[in-house]
């Protein structure tokens, strides 16, 4: 259960905040200014261009030149965003490590909140409730409320920690690395990290984010739901093609029947 205690964060631990970019210009500017009104300053955010092709990388450049908490990584090849995380997992030097996507916004209290959440708990790995908001930043009355205990059996069975959100321990868990797969390269990270840390993750029930739903983009695509899923059991998790149909069809049952209690309509 989530503890109501409150504690000052003493020694201010570093947070590495990763954002994989690729032709954000519309949304770049309102995500690294999320980032930078956090209440929590002891933070530093690595965003790794991945060779876009409008004014992302210029946008975020002069941001950076005003903070030296901003780190720009180019690179000369577009990768994917595994890869550019993965880039900006090596080279971090937090205590913390979280994500946050290049369209989407963290709440000003969203790292106090959470630091506080996991030196109280003595908690490794956590994430948080979030709204969901259009290309306009306007909301779309949808709240994916966080799972106060999520094992490791059942994150296996579904993604139920928004990357956004998320947050995880280096110090005690080591830096974790995604696979380099087109799609669910957030779930296999989050899934080791639960492993390692041999106990659930916990969920804070506050809204400290907010998810942008973008028009065409491959997480509003149902039609590859079927074909990413299998492959991840079967190829990432090396299960056999016996166990992995079984654990898709079980992965269908907790998408459509058991997550949506998590969705709340404002």
């Amino acid at each position: 259960m989530e503890t109501k205690k409150r504690i000052n964060i003493t020694n201010h631990p570093l947070v590495s905040i990763i954002t994989p970019l690729y032709n954000a210009e519309k949304f770049i500017a309102e995500t690294i200014s999320s980032i930078q009104k956090q209440s929590y300053s002891n933070w530093e955010h690595i965003i790794v261009d991945d060779a876009s092709q409008d004014n992302s990388v210029s946008i975020a450049e002069n941001f950076a030149s005003k903070d030296p908490r901003i780190h720009i990584i180019k690179q000369t090849n577009n990768t994917g965003p595994a890869s550019c995380r993965n880039h900006a997992t090596k080279v971090a030097k937090g205590t913390y490590i979280a994500f946050i996507d290049s369209d989407d916004l963290w709440d000003t209290q969203k790292l106090k909140e959470q630091l506080q959440f996991m030196m109280s708990n003595k908690c490794l790995v956590s994430y948080t409730s979030y709204l969901q908001i259009d290309e306009e930043g306007q909301t779309l009355n949808k709240r994916i409320t966080a799972l106060p205990y999520l094992s490791y059996r059942k994150q296996h069975r579904n993604n139920y920690i928004g990357n956004l959100t998320g947050m995880y321990n280096t110090k005690v868990l080591g830096k974790i690395f995604a696979p380099n797969i087109r799609k669910r390269q957030d779930w296999a990270v989050w899934l080791e990290a639960i492993k390692r840390s041999k106990k659930p993750a916990l969920g804070i029930q506050e809204d400290l984010a907010y998810y942008r739903v973008r028009k065409g983009s491959m997480s509003s695509n149902k039609i590859n739901l079927v074909k990413y899923n299998f492959h991840f059991y079967k190829n990432h998790l090396g299960h056999s093609l016996g166990a992995s149909l079984f654990y898709l069809l079980r992965f269908l049952f907790e998408y459509f029947l058991i997550r949506p209690r998590q969705i709340k309509r404002l």
